[in-house]
């Protein structure tokens, strides 16, 4: 499994993965010093990791092969489809997996999501509008979904 440790703006984040595809995408709080050289691997997923917080990539189309449970996955697979810029609720995401009350299973997969960023958990959020719960910090969270849907400017005449 080869790693890398690659800059964001929200701090260092971990890349794992091999020829079947990147199993973690992780940020850390730890300001550890950068991969010079990264392995071919884990080369297109860095590329495209920059070119997102550059603002100049919305969807992300590396190998991705993460780890977890089928129905961790089934979870994982329903962010994907959540568009650049919008939101959906824990209820809705269990609505749509095909169980209302499935609503504490979702958010508990939806925190154990090993890909950062690329799957997006960021993008749940709770049914009042609220910000909730963010395994990155609910700071990260903020700064991505501003990031992704920037307010507009107002004409001030």
């Amino acid at each position: 499994m080869a790693q890398a440790y690659i800059k964001t703006p929200l701090g260092t984040a971990l890349l794992e993965g091999d020829t079947k595809g990147i199993s973690k995408v992780h940020v850390l709080d730890d300001n550890l010093p950068v991969t010079c050289i990264l392995p071919d691997e884990l080369k297109d997923a860095a590329l495209q990791l920059q070119e997102y917080f550059e603002g100049s990539r919305t969807t992300f189309s590396f190998l991705i092969n993460p780890k977890g449970t089928d129905f961790q996955k089934k979870v994982w697979q329903a962010l994907l489809e959540i568009p650049f810029g919008k939101t959906t609720s824990y209820q809705e995401l269990s609505i749509k997996l095909g169980d209302v009350k499935a609503i504490r299973a979702v958010a508990s997969a939806n925190g154990k999501n090993p890909l950062w960023v690329v799957v997006p958990c960021h993008r749940v959020i709770g049914s009042d509008g609220q910000l909730t719960g963010y395994a990155g910090g609910l700071w990260r969270k903020k700064w991505l979904l501003e990031h992704e849907n920037p307010p507009v400017q107002q004409r001030l005449f």
